[in-house]
């Protein structure tokens, strides 16, 4: 199967890890935190700002695989301190409604300072 590299400018990258990865029918995004790529730094210091803007770099990133949010199976979720689960779903929540995507939530194993949240996802589309 082949694999084309997803790169989005407006979301933070890395030269150690692609942005996301377009295989067959699926995209898959690495592990995005809240990092506003205007700045290059950590656009807030609440859990629910670092979610959105997380979220938001997630969806760049999807879209330039040709996929949305409603192409969504699967989120995976990293907290660094998991005192901020109900912040979290209170962004969350705003993002996805009724029907939202497979998801869990684990406790970050590196300690980034100001970073609060980590999210991947796994898109799949016809």
């Amino acid at each position: 199967m082949a694999r084309q590299i997803i790169t989005a400018a407006n979301a933070p990258s890395s030269p150690l890890y692609s942005q996301g990865v377009k295989a067959g029918p699926y995209v898959i995004v690495s592990g995005t935190v809240g990092i506003d790529p205007s700045t290059g730094s950590i656009a807030d210091d609440t859990i629910q700002g670092q979610t959105r803007q997380a979220l938001k770099n997630c969806e760049a990133i999807l879209n330039a695989g040709g996929a949305g949010l409603d192409d969504i199976l699967e989120v995976g979720i990293l907290l660094t301190d998991p005192g901020d689960f109900a912040g979290l779903n209170e962004e969350y929540a705003r993002w996805f409604g009724s029907e939202p995507p497979t998801r869990y939530v684990a406790k970050l194993g590196v300690d980034v300072p100001g970073l609060l949240v980590s999210i991947r996802m796994t898109a799949y589309v016809e």
